[in-house]
């Protein structure tokens, strides 16, 4: 059998199986964030932008969420701009990160927070480092948080603010844009409401001001990108561990058997849908991990966590 031209592929990629649309090259999956739900989600945190007079990031398809270091914009995953890529995102991975619209708000606007830092510059100011940290404190391979803690914000999953100052800076202005989040009420009384209120400061300080860092410039487009979407989540699932060995495979079917006896049972699918947030932060705790990882980390610069 002569398999198929890459070109051939690529020109109907949306309507072939996932063996298939495995093997289409990233860089010939021809899709636009216009016309899609994702679009509406930027135009409405823009608009959020917008009524604080702040300057709005620009936006481009690449193979994850991140904002690389010094550019005032935000790269989105290519899998939010096609239902078929979603599915084959959710089939690979297990869940599609930023999927639903309260996700995929709060992952965009804890990244306008770095979009913002760069196109003002506000790593370079004295009272910035001095509440945040040093954005010079090299990322760890890993973070162990402290769920207790109330000098930082709770906006992602996972006390994500307390994995990096820049991450700290990134979910307190996301906390700070978001008309829902009440911070004044919600925070009352945490160390971490002093970083909401210098950022309140900051940000009515920058209103109409044109920012010095400005331009379209791009890191990693989904058209400069030649491995296949198979190669990228060979990588991605190896990233994650998603390919270990099935050490428990035993144990769980003795655990969930399609033995008629017990067709009444939750089946393993819907009890890990009942559990699955608690799950994720449990073994988040545990281990030290964490699943944004990567997604928002800075190309240049950021080490992936596991």
């Amino acid at each position: 059998m002569v398999d198929a031209p890459a070109d051939a592929l690529a020109a109907h990629w949306s309507t072939l199986p996932d063996e298939q649309l495995l093997d289409v090259r990233m860089c010939d999956l021809d899709v636009r964030i216009e016309g899609t739900d994702l679009q509406q989600r930027i135009a409405r945190v823009d608009a959020e932008l917008q009524a604080c007079g702040l300057a709005c990031p620009h936006y481009w398809i690449s193979d994850e969420w991140f904002t690389p270091d010094g550019i005032p914009g935000v790269a989105v995953p290519f899998y939010l701009t096609s239902p078929r890529l979603a599915k084959l995102e959710l089939a690979q991975m297990l869940e599609v990160e930023g999927g639903d619209e309260e996700t995929c708000l709060k992952i965009l606007r804890h990244e306008a927070g770095h979009a913002i830092d760069n196109a003002y510059r506000l790593r370079r100011r004295a009272a910035r480092r001095e509440i945040f940290g040093r954005p010079s404190t090299r990322y760890p391979e890993y973070y162990t948080p402290k769920p207790y803690s109330k000098s930082f914000v709770l906006h992602l999953d996972h006390w994500y603010a307390q994995s990096h100052p820049d991450e700290d800076f990134a979910e307190t202005f996301a906390t700070w844009l978001d008309p829902a989040s009440n911070w004044r009420v919600r925070y009352a009384g945490w160390r971490a409401e002093r970083k909401l209120q210098y950022m309140d400061r900051l940000m009515k300080s920058l209103a109409g001001a044109t920012p010095p860092v400005s331009g379209t410039s791009e890191l990693d487009p989904l058209p400069a990108l030649q491995q296949t979407l198979r190669e990228h989540y060979l990588s991605k699932r190896e990233h994650y561990g998603l390919d270990s060995p099935d050490f428990y495979e035993s144990d769980l079917r003795n655990l969930f058997s399609d033995d008629p006896r017990y067709a009444h049972n939750l089946s393993a699918a819907r009890f890990l849908s009942r559990i699955r947030r608690e799950v994720r932060g449990t073994v988040a705790s545990f281990t030290d991990s964490y699943q944004y990882t990567d997604r928002s980390a800075h190309r240049q610069t950021h080490p992936p966590v596991p």
